[in-house]
């Protein structure tokens, strides 16, 4: 049996996780005085969601078959379990997990070795057996987990002197600039024109708010081009729509860039030895061009609302 604070316990014994978690349930149930710590963890759950659990419960009182194996639990509010045991808290006593067993073995110096199996626990745990047999949508949640110990975003001199690199919205079309994106046609190429899709009222209405959005901003403008691509929405991960055009009939007709792509073999060997890799996302990236003037009218696309054409690439395209 395990106990915390002298009460049985739903405990998961994870060495997929880095540190030990206590949820905020058993912290107000046992009257725990948990204190914040200064290295701070950004946990990422299933849903995509961060938290930052940086208070500890330091030597809080865990028994396993009457053996006293205190642990330092952080607490998380929304934990399944009453605990989780992670590899700081196994690495202290020597613990290693069989799978195959269902066991969880002690090898603590100075110790007889001792093994605890785990009973089939109770109460949440039906959860679990629902998930198993297919009646519940999730069992537990999943977390990636990285320390932090710098400052944070916002905290950076530098970034809050230029806020402005970083906006939270495109502020409208870019400015001229030498290059422009322009759309090369195979010779001969007539003008394609495709009926809109059909779409769901909430669809229709997210349509015609972000065509009043993009034509404030300058993105689009009315056209009477006989060129006409549909369009249609993109789910995102936080269950918003993003408008895309479908130019796949367009693709067809246009003249590829051909250039040589790296080999992923010479990648590697050029990465040989090197301890530090750090990434670039830029942030729609293609806002950063103009269409040219002259290939606007091929961009055109047709909606339940009007007949556009595309001055910059503020929407995604397919």
């Amino acid at each position: 049996m395990v106990s915390i604070c002298g009460h049985q316990a739903y405990v998961l014994f994870d060495s997929g996780s880095t540190v030990s978690f206590i949820s905020g349930r058993m912290v107000s149930m046992f009257g725990l005085k948990p204190v914040s710590v200064g290295v701070h963890l950004i946990l990422s759950t299933a849903a995509g969601d961060r938290v930052y659990p940086n208070s500890l419960v330091e030597k809080c009182p865990v028994e396993i078959d009457g053996v006293e194996l205190p642990a330092d639990f952080r607490v998380l509010e929304f934990l399944e379990f009453d605990a989780l045991l992670g590899m700081d808290w196994l690495a202290s006593y020597h613990a290693h997990i069989d799978c195959f067993a269902k066991t969880v073995i002690f090898e603590i110096p100075g110790h007889p070795v001792f093994m605890y199996s785990g009973n089939t626990p109770r109460g949440e745990s039906i959860r679990g057996r629902l998930a198993t047999s297919g009646e519940m949508e999730t069992l537990v949640s999943v977390y990636t987990i990285a320390e932090s110990h710098g400052p944070k975003l916002e905290e950076i001199p530098v970034v809050c002197e230029f806020p402005d690199v970083f906006p939270e919205d495109l502020p409208g079309l870019p400015p001229p600039r030498e290059i422009d994106f322009i759309i090369e046609l195979v010779p001969s190429t007539k003008p394609i024109s495709i009926p809109p899709y059909r779409m769901a009222p909430r669809e229709l209405e997210e349509l015609r708010k972000q065509l009043q959005e993009l034509s404030e901003k300058g993105f689009i403008t009315p056209s009477i081009s006989p060129w006409g691509a549909p369009v249609l929405f993109v789910k995102k991960k936080d269950d918003t729509l993003s408008l895309c055009i479908d130019y796949r009939q367009l693709n067809k007709v246009t003249v590829k860039n051909k250039y040589p792509l790296p080999r992923i073999d010479d990648l590697f060997d050029q990465l040989r030895g090197a301890q530090f890799f750090s990434k670039i996302d830029l942030r729609s990236g293609y806002h950063q061009l103009r269409i040219r003037e002259d290939d606007r009218y091929i961009t055109a696309f047709s909606t339940r609302y009007g007949h556009y054409r595309v001055h910059s690439h503020a929407v995604w395209f397919d």
